[in-house]
C-alpha cells in the first residue's frame, strides 16, 4: 500500500511545479538552523488557516527521499520529500481524515546538503484532500509548522474567529471618501467606505476635534455609532485592515471631493494606516 501510494504522489509530483511555482520552492527556505518556521506571525497563521481546508495535527512516521527524477522542479537547495504522518487530531475538514496520511514536502537541506529530521516530529499540516483516500497536499511549500501546544492554541483561536458568525468579511479596498469640515479651525470629519467581497458594508471614521489627538473606528454595518472603536490588535478585524488596506488613500476615493477636502481625507487615513502599523507577514512563500 505504501509504495501504490508513493507512486501515486509520484504522479502528482510532475504536477507540483503547477501548484507550487518555482519562484514560492525558493522563497520557502528558512534557515539551516531553523527547517521549519518556529514562530509565525498572527497574519501568517491567517494567511495558511483561511486557505486550507484541512488542518490536522499529525506526528511523521516515515520519510522517504524522491531521486531527482521522480522530483521534476525542485528549486535548488531542496529536496522532495515523500512523507507518511499518523493524525493526531483533526482541527479542520468537513469531511474527516484518514487515520494516516501522505503527502510530498520540498524540504530545505542543510549546509551539508542534508534535509531536516523530521522523523516523529509533531507537526500541523495545512492542507487539500488528494485524489486518494489518505493522500493530501499542501496548500503552499511551508504549509506546515511545529505542533507546540501553543502553536495548536493559535491556530485554533484564528480558526473560531474565521468561522464565527460575526467574522469580517476581506477587504477588496477602498471606495469613495467623504469628508465635512467642522466649524472651527481643526475640526472636521471624515469617512471612507470599504469593498468587501460579500458586498457587506464597511467604513472608516476619523474625527478631528480642536487640541484632541485625531479619534478613529471601524465600522460593520450602515451605520457609525458610538460603539465603533478601532480593532484590536491581533484580531481578524485587524488583519482584514492592515494587510488589506493600501498605503495612501488612492485617487479614486477622492475624485468628487474639492481639494481642500481631499488633504483633509488623505490626512485621516494616514492616521488610520499609522495606527493599524504593519501587517507583520514573515513567510515569503505563497
Amino acid at each position: 500500500m505504501r509504495f501504490a501510494t508513493l507512486g501515486a504522489l509520484c504522479l502528482i509530483s510532475a504536477a507540483y511545479p503547477a501548484v507550487f511555482p518555482a519562484s514560492a520552492q525558493r522563497s520557502a527556505m528558512v534557515p539551516s538552523s531553523s527547517p521549519l518556521p518556529q514562530a509565525l506571525s498572527y497574519a501568517d497563521l491567517v494567511d495558511l488557516a483561511e486557505h486550507a481546508p484541512l488542518v490536522a495535527n499529525v506526528r511523521i512516521r516515515n520519510i522517504i527521499a524522491l531521486k531527482p527524477e521522480q522530483a521534476p522542479g525542485v528549486a535548488p537547495g531542496h529536496r522532495r520529500l515523500f512523507m507518511e504522518a499518523d493524525v493526531i487530531g483533526l482541527i479542520r475538514g468537513e469531511g474527516g481524515i484518514s487515520p494516516s496520511v501522505a503527502y510530498l514536502y520540498d524540504a530545505p537541506l542543510d549546509a551539508r546538503g542534508k534535509p531536516p529530521k523530521l522523523k516523529k516530529a509533531q507537526l500541523i499540516l495545512f492542507a487539500h484532500a488528494g485524489a486518494r483516500p489518505g493522500d493530501i497536499q499542501l496548500i503552499a511549500p511551508d504549509a506546515q509548522i511545529p505542533a507546540t501546544p501553543d502553536s495548536v492554541a493559535r491556530v485554533k483561536a484564528v480558526l473560531s474567529s474565521l468561522v464565527a458568525p460575526d467574522a469580517p468579511p476581506r477587504i477588496l479596498g477602498l471606495g469613495d471618501a467623504f469628508h465635512v469640515a467642522g466649524t472651527i479651525a481643526g475640526e472636521g470629519e471624515t469617512q471612507i467606505f470599504l469593498r468587501t467581497e460579500n458586498g457587506d458594508p464597511v467604513s472608516l471614521s476619523i474625527l478631528r476635534r480642536p487640541g484632541q489627538p485625531p479619534r478613529w473606528a471601524v465600522a460593520l454595518g450602515e451605520i457609525v455609532d458610538e460603539a465603533a472603536r478601532p480593532p484590536e490588535p491581533g484580531s481578524l478585524l485587524w488583519y482584514r485592515l492592515a494587510c488589506a488596506l493600501p498605503p495612501t488613500l488612492p485617487a479614486s476615493s477622492v475624485r468628487s471631493l474639492p481639494v481642500l477636502d481631499a488633504e483633509a481625507a488623505r490626512a485621516d487615513y494616514a492616521v488610520v494606516v499609522q495606527a493599524l502599523g504593519p501587517c507583520g507577514r514573515t513567510r515569503k512563500a505563497g
